[in-house]
């Protein structure tokens, strides 16, 4: 059996296990109340450490706090690791910043993610943050522990043993 095929058997065998659970605890409730990301448009895929990685690096930014608008970067990109920003008040918005200073907020934290290399961007027509790309987060964060720049040993090291967990990352020294 290829792995392929057994990953996709296990896959399923999680899933059955987690809707029989989940049948038994909420036996009221069906699946038009839910959200299923295979049936719904307007989705994004995002890593299952995506929590850690937020933490970390708003932990590198200090007291700067980054979290906020790399999600919402993330909840715009597609496979090609881009995002074209159309719109800075929407995006800040996403971000969580509102009123006058919502943009230039906004456009702090993105420059403070680009010095830190979570992102590059380019300018255009909607400034400088127009086009962003955005750097693999368990790269920049490893380059960061290696240079030292990571503040809790704890924070890390479960972001590791949860990517390790996930087969996201090969067991490290």
């Amino acid at each position: 059996m290829n792995n392929e095929v057994k990953n996709r058997t296990r896959a399923q065998r999680i899933s059955d296990n987690q809707m029989e659970i989940r049948k038994r605890l909420w036996p009221e409730i069906v699946d038009e109340m839910l959200w299923n990301r295979k049936k719904e448009k307007g989705f994004t895929t995002i890593p299952r450490t995506m929590p850690y990685i937020l933490k970390i690096m708003d932990e590198i930014a200090s007291p700067i706090k980054v979290s906020g608008a790399y999600f919402a970067l993330w909840c715009y990109v597609f496979d090609e690791s881009f995002v074209t920003i159309t719109n800075p008040s929407q995006m800040a918005l996403e971000a969580g910043f509102s009123g006058q200073r919502a943009v230039t907020t906004w456009r702090d934290r993105m420059k403070k993610l680009q010095e830190l290399k979570f992102i590059d961007a380019k300018s255009g027509s909607s400034g400088p943050y127009h086009y962003v790309l955005i750097f693999n987060p368990f790269n920049v964060i490893e380059t960061h522990r290696k240079n030292g720049n990571i503040v809790s040993e704890t924070t890390i090291n479960v972001f590791f043993e949860r990517a390790i967990a996930i087969g996201a990352l090969e067991p490290y020294e």
